[in-house]
């Protein structure tokens, strides 16, 4: 026989035993009880002690924080139509990089660098090229060709062809409308303005490295009563292309060292007839306050360190040249 049998067995010998024994005390007490019938009952030594209840405290359950509702409305999900924008669509070519305005058809910026030998060297002829439209620009957004004719205004260069002759391509790409905008001509584009240009390409005879970065501006003006407004004229048929109030370029001389000084210079000229003699000093303005007329930003990675002010390291005037003697000079050279 197992130990675990024998213990089975031993646990029911056990029970038996304990049966037998309540079952022999009980027979004892109802005889007793019988033979004193005339006393008080008294209660069985085995009954349990009176049970007391208690009440059953509810458990204190703390209350889900409140769900804020959700926004009834969804801004953003217009731009499951397409909506986008403002968009300015950039170019990059061999000559210039520029950033073009598709509200007014005219490029926001255009950045060019010019050396003594990019400007020294080269073959290419502006009579080889034409003016073209950027059709890299959707076309209900373009400025056409069609816009200009008769309008009154020249296709006014912002990186001009004689700062691209190292390259035919090069020059051809400044001819592209997304860097050009409406100049008047006589007494500005072909006048004052290309003296302009021409003092920033005598920068490299002191400055390895230029670059210049040119724009159109819309400023506004006081009317009689007191108030500014901003007010240009737009060509085109439809009228499409702003003709803008000012121009601006903004340069950076550099002094060929790595992490070296830049003088910097910033100028706003309107767009209209200037006479020559007006001093070009008389158009310098602080770099902030193109920023802010721009909305752009021109040096802020430029540590004040690095910085000059170009007009008190050499003198800003112009030279000025006649300018059916500047293309006879520009076509000899090209």
């Amino acid at each position: 026989m197992s130990k675990v049998t024998i213990a089975i067995v031993a646990a029911a010998s056990a029970a038996t035993g304990a049966i037998a024994t309540a079952a022999l005390y009980s027979s004892r007490k109802v005889a007793n009880s019988s033979v004193s019938a005339s006393s008080a009952p008294v209660a069985p030594a085995w009954a349990p002690p009176p049970t007391v209840s208690k009440p059953v405290q509810p458990a204190v359950q703390t209350p889900p924080p409140p769900q804020l509702p959700g926004p009834p409305i969804s801004p953003a999900a217009v731009f499951q139509y397409g909506l986008t924008g403002p968009i300015h669509d950039q170019r990059a070519a061999a000559s210039l990089y520029s950033s073009y305005d598709r509200r007014t058809r005219n490029p926001a910026w255009v950045a060019e660098h010019i050396t003594r030998e990019s400007l020294a060297n080269g073959t290419a002829d502006r009579k080889h090229s034409v003016f073209s439209e950027d059709t890299d620009v959707p076309e209900k957004f373009r400025a056409l060709l069609k816009d200009y004719f008769r309008s009154g205004y020249d296709r006014g260069h912002q990186v001009p062809a004689a700062d691209a002759k190292w390259s035919q391509q090069a020059m051809d790409d400044t001819f592209v409308l997304s860097n050009i905008a409406p100049q008047v001509g006589q007494g500005f584009n072909r006048d004052y303005w290309a003296h302009f240009e021409d003092f920033c390409r005598r920068l490299t005879g002191k400055y390895p490295s230029v670059r210049i970065v040119t724009g159109p501006l819309y400023l506004p003006r006081r009317d009689p009563d007191g108030k500014w407004r901003v007010s240009y004229e737009v060509i085109g048929s439809p009228p499409s292309v702003a003709v803008p109030t000012h121009f601006f370029k903004i340069l950076y001389a550099e002094d060929g060292r790595v992490g070296g000084d830049v003088a910097l210079g910033a100028f706003v000229l309107p767009n209209a007839p200037i006479p020559n003699d007006k001093p070009l000093k008389d158009f310098e303005v602080p770099l902030e306050a193109v920023e802010r007329a721009s909305g752009l930003e021109f040096a802020e990675k430029l540590p004040s360190t690095r910085r000059k002010q170009l007009c008190k390291e050499i003198e800003c005037s112009i030279i000025i040249k006649e300018y059916k003697q500047r293309q006879q000079a520009f076509s000899k050279k090209g």
